[in-house]
């Protein structure tokens, strides 16, 4: 080791002893020490400096137990165990101490120990400890795989070393945990661990000691060799045979990564943190040299080297384990063997080569093995010793291999399979195969988005995406994705459907427009497997236009037929519209698990229909606006009727009202509307409805109705009062008649994503507070003061605002992207109503952080804002307040 300490453990207990009171300079020299040892951080193997923090600690324990003359009990000693047994610290790690003694200590050793350890708490050691007897440990270890696995791993610090051998004697596999019993509650331990995690490694704010390809992982490894083997250091276990040299290559660096990563996230909190969360993160990238880049942030490359640390060491850690399992374990057991080919047979359900060497004579086996699990459902799995060998050969493969006829025909034969196409891709990327095979989905793999609404990496999200498509095959989904399986089945090739979701993001992170990029590749790939060249058209236009169906959706006015035409016409024809929804489904899904809900599937299957009515009734053949309108006030009025509502009190109000309200409610709606207003006692009170959006145009949400006199800042009170509810506005329409009345329609969801439901309390409680709110708008309740969430705080989105006018519509639109927070929509609201600006229609979208609005607005007399020096202004006005962090 080059790196020493300032002082000798002598010299440092010369000094403590000398102090009148010895905490102070022993706190001292811990902080000094220590931040010596930061300070080489940049410029020293990491493993020097973790080993550097155990010594520096072990002087400190070992002159404090002097200090407290604890020396001279002979039947006491102080151990370490646990990571510090190990001799790894990291500057903030628990120091885990075990105080073990042959008897029950008497009270002088037990007022001392008292004393000792107040000490160590005193001068800032974070310290875990038990003082316990021999037998008491003994007891415990056999109850308690931890603290077995902790003696384990137990060193002598001071005091009798007699004791820990004994200890160590009584506690050994032949005593009790042996190997096998040993591996199976260690086991049991670590899917428990990684339960907690989802089974993933690619978390936004990922656990570097606990989840999955984490620091724990590299233990687990250590133990179970430890136990069966006896070996202390991956250097010995090497020795026996566990692992490979290029593996034990492989572990050693993982375990460099991650301790340099824990130790600088230790530095950056000045606590025991062991998430990578984004507070944090940003700093890391920039304590590890990474800077932003035009096609990446320097924090989404410093994020994207821990995720592949973290997915090798995982697949290690799994083909360790299964290999001693397999190998050791079983070794001895009764064996099943079934011959599937020259190059393949099955062992006890698991897949394994004939002979070691089956990948150097046929190359083409690497592809064949994940063929032969997608047709034959009975076989498990790959056993260990060819998980290896698969791994050792993938090199194998090269633009040669790539061309090969056979392994692209395999490879097809793969995408076609009829079972287990998620599970076969996920273990094709985890053994290097598929970035291997495919070299652009290679650049991908543990590539993150710094944002809150991808939760997945592109490599993760694109392989949840295809296990989507695969899921709507099955009748169990029909209730949840009725649409998805309802066009799943028309589609002539779903093979061209998966392939669309392997490609559809495997240019991020190039810079310039991924869906063009990724359009190129998907074409490339077809040529290269002999695809058709429909095949091909079809796959590079459902990659290039994958966000059309879901920005047209959710961004545009859907219940106009222009909309829905324009839509109609870049689709073409139904078996494209098909396609598109299937993909664009599967894409929202694999997004955000959050993201999907019943108000985006309504807007999906509006858009759905709608088109494919536009495509049946031809694109020549428009739908006309005001057929569209007298077909709704037909329809409108004939439920009236049925109501007995006086005709002439229909016509009068129905007359100061424009046909936007006809073209954008359907004839359900105003029926509801029109009863309730007429039915009002005074004719000055809003009117506040509520029902559930279910069985007309708009599924999904609640629909909340207001009918009132059109004032200033009525928008921004009424959101207000929404947002003080707690309830999300997913659409808004308003409508201003010409006697002076704003009828507004908005839909809205709860915290938890879906409609509030048959809950009458909560519905009175909503009337009435926007009741109360629309009497006086102008004394609405202050602007929601709600704290941002954390995660929020940490991402710097820049509002911008785009002003365009829709001449068609005769409409101005303002889309707005800013970051989310409480009291959004209020503001933008009151920065409207300074300007005089009137919103008619506007659709709401949150993704992530990350809020990205759209208001169809008009002046006062109904106008599209045209003037470009006040849309200048109110553009400016509304940066200005929305990048004002004063209020979050």
């Amino acid at each position: 080791m080059t790196l020493t300490l300032s002082r000798t453990r002598d010299e440092l207990l010369q000094h403590l002893r000398q102090a009148p009171h010895p905490g102070k300079p022993a706190r001292e020299y811990l902080e000094q020490e220590q931040q010596r040892l930061n300070d080489r951080f940049n410029d020293t193997p990491i493993r020097e400096l973790v080993n550097a923090r155990a010594l520096l600690v072990d002087d400190v324990l070992a002159c404090a137990w002097q200090i407290f003359s604890l020396d001279a009990a002979n039947d006491v000693a102080l151990l370490a165990v646990g990571g510090y047994g190990r001799g790894e610290l990291h500057p903030h790690s628990d120091v885990d101490l075990l105080i073990l003694s042959a008897g029950t200590p008497e009270k002088e050793i037990c007022d001392k120990l008292e004393k000792f350890v107040a000490f160590l708490w005193d001068i800032g050691l974070e310290i875990g400890h038990a003082v316990r007897t021999l037998d008491e440990c003994v007891e415990l270890a056999e109850q308690d795989i931890t603290i077995a696995t902790n003696i384990m791993e137990g060193r002598t610090l001071y005091g009798a070393e007699s004791l820990y051998e004994q200890l160590s004697e009584r506690t050994a596999p032949d005593k009790m945990w042996p190997s096998d019993e040993f591996f199976t509650a260690k086991w049991d331990e670590q899917v428990s661990r990684h339960r907690k995690f989802n089974f993933t490694e690619y978390n936004l704010e990922p656990d570097i000691k606990n989840a999955p390809g984490g620091l724990r992982d590299l233990q687990m490894v250590g133990w179970i060799a430890k136990r069966h083997f006896g070996a202390d250091s991956f250097d010995e276990i090497l020795k026996t045979g566990f692992f490979t040299e290029d593996e034990h290559q492989i572990l050693l660096k993982c375990q460099d990564h991650l301790w340099r990563v824990r130790w600088a996230l230790h530095q950056i909190t000045g606590r025991n943190e062991n998430r990578l969360l984004f507070d944090y993160q940003r700093q890391m990238a920039e304590e590890f040299g990474l800077k932003d880049s035009t096609a990446n942030l320097g924090v989404e490359q410093f994020m994207k080297r821990y995720y592949r640390v973290a997915l090798g060491l995982s697949v290690l850690n799994e083909m360790l384990l299964q290999f001693f399992d397999e190998t050791i374990l079983q070794k001895g057991g009764s064996q099943e063997v079934r011959k599937i080919n020259r190059r393949w047979q099955v062992r006890n359900d698991y897949l394994e080569v004939t002979a070691d060497n089956v990948f150097e004579r046929s190359p083409s086996a690497l592809i064949e093995a994940f063929v032969l699990l997608g047709q034959q459902t009975e076989i498990k799995g790959i056993r260990a010793s060819t998980v290896r060998l698969i791994i050792e050969n993938r090199k194998i493969i090269d633009d040669e291999y790539r061309n090969d006829l056979r392994n692209t025909s395999l490879f097809m034969e793969l995408i076609r399979s009829p079972h287990n196409l998620y599970s076969n891709l996920r273990s094709m990327k985890r053994y290097g195969i598929l970035g291997q095979y495919l070299p652009e989905f290679g650049g991908i793999i543990g590539m993150m988005q710094y944002d809150l609404f991808h939760i997945y990496t592109v490599d993760a999200h694109t392989l949840m995406v295809m296990r989507q498509m695969r899921r709507m095959r099955y009748e169990s989904t029909r209730e949840q994705f009725p649409l998805a399986h309802e066009v799943f089945y028309r589609l002539p090739k779903p093979e061209l459907l998966y392939l669309s979701g392997l490609y559809h993001d495997i240019a991020k992170g190039r810079g310039g427009d991924h869906s063009k990029l990724g359009a190129e590749d998907a074409i490339a790939f077809c040529q290269r497997h002999g695809l058709s060249s429909w095949d091909a058209k079809m796959l590079a236009w459902l990659v290039q236009n994958h966000l059309l169906m879901s920005v047209t959706a959710q961004r545009k006015d859907i219940s106009d037929p222009e909309v829905v035409h324009e839509f109609a016409k870049k689709v073409g024809d139904l078996v494209h519209l098909d396609y598109l929804c299937a993909l664009t489904i599967a894409d929202i899904n694999a997004t955000n698990p959050n993201l999907w809900n019943s108000w985006r599937a309504s807007l999906m299957r509006q858009l759905y229909r709608e088109t494919k009515r536009t495509l049946r009734r031809g694109l020549n053949n428009p739908m006309d606006k005001q057929d569209w309108i007298d077909e709704t006030r037909a329809a409108a009025q004939s439920l009236l009727s049925q109501r007995d509502v006086d005709q002439d009190k229909i016509d009068a109000l129905w007359s100061g009202i424009g046909d936007e309200y006809f073209l954008r409610e359907n004839a359900m709606d105003i029926a509801w509307h029109t009863e309730a207003i007429l039915n009002r006692t005074n004719g000055q009170d809003p009117v506040v409805l509520l029902r559930e959006s279910s069985g007309g145009q708009i599924e999904g949400g609640t629909q909340i109705f207001i009918y009132t006199p059109d004032i200033e800042n009525l928008f921004a009170a009424s959101t207000n009062a929404l947002d003080q509810l707690g309830l999300t506005i997913v659409d808004a329409r308003i409508i201003t008649s010409a006697d002076g009345f704003t009828l507004d329609t908005y839909i809205v969801l709860d915290e938890n994503g879906t409609s509030i439901g048959n809950d009458p309390p909560r519905i009175e409680a909503i009337r009435q507070t926007l009741t109360d709110t629309l009497r006086d708008p102008d004394q609405f309740a202050e602007i929601m003061q709600r704290r941002m969430p954390r995660r929020h705080k940490h991402f710097d989105v820049p509002t911008e605002v785009t002003i365009s006018n829709d001449i068609v519509n005769d409409r101005t639109s303002i889309e707005i992207n800013t970051l989310d927070r409480p009291g959004l929509l209020a503001r933008i609201g009151q920065v409207l109503a300074e300007f005089e600006i009137a919103v008619q229609n506007a659709r709401i979208a949150t993704l992530g952080e990350r809020a990205e609005d759209v208001f169809f607005v008009s002046n006062r007399e109904g106008n599209p804002v045209s003037d470009p020096q006040l849309c200048e202004r109110i553009q400016t006005r509304l940066k200005e307040e929305l990048n004002n962090r004063n209020w979050d």
